[in-house]
C-alpha cells in the first residue's frame, strides 16, 4: 500500500508516511525539534531530559574534539536521508572524503560511518527498527548508550550484521571507523569529560 505522499496536520508516533510527506510535514512545525521517519513509520521523540542530555552532551563534545583533530565530521541531532527513511542520530562521525555520505541541499544524504543513540525512552525502536536501517545502511559502528543500567553496547558492522565488541579489559572501546577514537567508558559514567579527552589523546598519539 503507497504511504501517503501529501502533508498532514501534524506528526503522531506511528503513523505512516512518505519522507516527502515527513518532511513537508515537519518543515510546516517550526516548534517541533525532534522526530524520524524509520521504514515509513513516524517516531516523535519525547523532550529531551537530563538524563539524555548529559551522556549525549558527553559524547558530543568527545567526537567534536576528534573530528577537530582528525578533519573527521561529527554532530548531533542532526536530519539524515538514509535509504527512504529520515532518521536523527543522536551523534555521529562521518569521513568528510570518501566516506558513505554527502552534504546534500538541506540535509545528510547516505550513512554515518558511526552512529550512537542515548537510549531512555527509546530502546525499542533504537533496538529494532533504527539498528535494522543502519545495518542495512552500512553504519560501520552503531553504539548504544542505556541510561537505566550505565550499558554501552558499541557493535562493529560485519558481513553478518552487527556483532557486539566485548567490554575492554581496561574500560577502553577502541574505534575501528575511526583510528584513535579512545572512548573511556569509567571516564564516561563518572561525567569526567576531562578524562574522555585525556583517553583520546592516549589514541591519537598511538594511532
Amino acid at each position: 500500500m503507497a504511504l501517503p505522499a501529501a502533508p498532514v496536520a501534524r506528526l503522531i508516533t506511528g503513523m505512516r508516511l512518505s519522507p516527502e510527506a515527513f518532511l513537508d510535514t515537519w518543515e510546516g512545525i517550526p516548534d517541533l525539534k525532534h522526530a524520524e521517519l524509520i521504514d515509513g513509520v513516524v517516531y516523535v521523540a519525547s523532550p529531551i531530559s537530563v538524563e539524555h542530555g548529559r551522556p549525549q552532551h558527553l559524547i558530543a563534545g568527545l567526537f567534536f574534539n576528534y573530528a577537530v583533530r582528525t578533519g573527521a565530521e561529527a554532530g548531533q541531532d542532526v536530519t539524515w536521508a538514509i535509504l527512504g527513511s529520515i532518521p536523527q542520530p543522536d551523534v555521529f562521525l562521518r569521513k568528510r572524503t570518501g566516506g558513505l555520505s554527502r552534504v546534500g541541499k538541506k540535509y545528510f544524504e547516505g550513512a554515518p560511518e558511526l552512529a550512537v543513540e542515548i537510549c531512555v525512552t527509546s530502546t525499542e525502536y533504537d533496538f529494532g527498527p533504527k539498528l535494522a536501517l543502519y545495518q542495512r545502511a552500512g553504519v560501520e559502528e552503531y553504539i548504544t548508550v542505556e541510561t537505566l543500567t550505565s550499558t554501552i553496547t558499541w557493535r562493529r558492522l560485519t558481513e553478518a550484521g552487527y556483532v557486539a565488541l566485548p567490554s575492554p579489559e581496561d574500560g577502553i572501546y577502541r574505534s575501528f571507523a575511526f583510528p584513535g577514537l579512545w572512548f573511556d567508558t569509567a571516564a564516561f559514567w563518572a561525567e569526567d569529560g576531562a578524562g574522555m579527552l585525556a583517553a583520546l589523546e592516549q589514541g591519537l598519539a598511538a594511532s
